[in-house]
């Protein structure tokens, strides 16, 4: 079988991309030409319709199964991409968890903070030079500290702000490699499974999230940050996208 790479396509791998955001971003990226690698954890019905969304816009995607604090299946997932496509343009560090119900304790820091380094480790030596990696996080997480968050989401928005220092610490090591980190930092975004989740556990913290802001972005908002975070030649450092009485904190980084 040819490669991507025969093709001339750039290839990106978007994490947690079976639904939410991550799978707008999949759908975005393929209409501007590039095969996406869809990653999933278990809902491989889901990430093969996210293919197929892509595939009906005129563009080109494949799945591929990951669970991302499980190191064995992470390394496999490079493999695939290392031999299918020989490189990687852009990592969308998109999936998070941390309020599913029964989840262990430590699964928030794993997954949000451990598997999003050990993913940019991996991920560099296929990425040539100019490569884009971009990180999703949200106000909640990226001002922690700053200002109050809900007290479900606290074990979120403190893996998250450790992620996203962890990242920003290797801006050393990706500037030798060439490759540029870009921070998407939203606040709650309508229709997403975390809001849907908090929704559940504390529906007052959402809405009164909502009024306070003025309207919560939307999936395909957000998704347009992303997709401008990868694609466009000089994005930024950090690109923000809605809650704005969150910019008037005293440290934007």
């Amino acid at each position: 079988m040819p490669s991507v790479r025969d093709t001339k396509r750039l290839v990106a791998l978007v994490t947690g991309a079976s639904r939410g955001i991550g799978a707008e971003v999949a759908v975005q990226l393929g209409a501007l030409g590039y095969h996406v690698v869809v990653n999933f954890r278990e809902k491989a019905k889901r990430a093969n319709a996210v293919v197929e969304a892509v595939r009906a816009t005129g563009g080109s995607a494949s799945s591929v199964r990951a669970d991302l604090v499980d190191k064995a299946a992470v390394l496999a997932m490079f493999e695939v991409i290392k031999a299918r496509f020989g490189c990687l343009d852009a990592l969308i560090l998109n999936a998070s968890g941390g309020l599913e119900w029964g989840a262990d304790p430590s699964y928030a820091q794993r997954l949000n903070c451990d598997a999003q380094v050990r993913l940019a480790h991996l991920a560099l030596p296929l990425m040539p030079k100019r490569g884009r990696l971009v990180f999703i996080t949200s106000h909640q997480a990226h001002f922690h500290g700053v200002k109050p968050v809900p007290a479900d989401y606290v074990p979120i928005a403190v893996s998250k702000r450790a992620g996203e220092d962890a990242l920003r610490g290797m801006r050393p090591l990706l500037a030798k490699h060439g490759i540029e980190l870009v921070v998407v930092s939203g606040d709650m975004i309508d229709g997403t499974i975390i809001v849907r989740l908090l929704e559940r556990r504390d529906p007052t913290a959402v809405i009164a999230r909502r009024e306070a802001a003025g309207g919560l972005p939307t999936v395909i908002e957000f998704a347009h940050a992303v997709t401008r975070a990868v694609n466009e030649p000089s994005p930024g450092e950090t690109i923000y996208v809605g809650g704005y009485d969150y910019l008037s904190a005293s440290h934007l980084d």
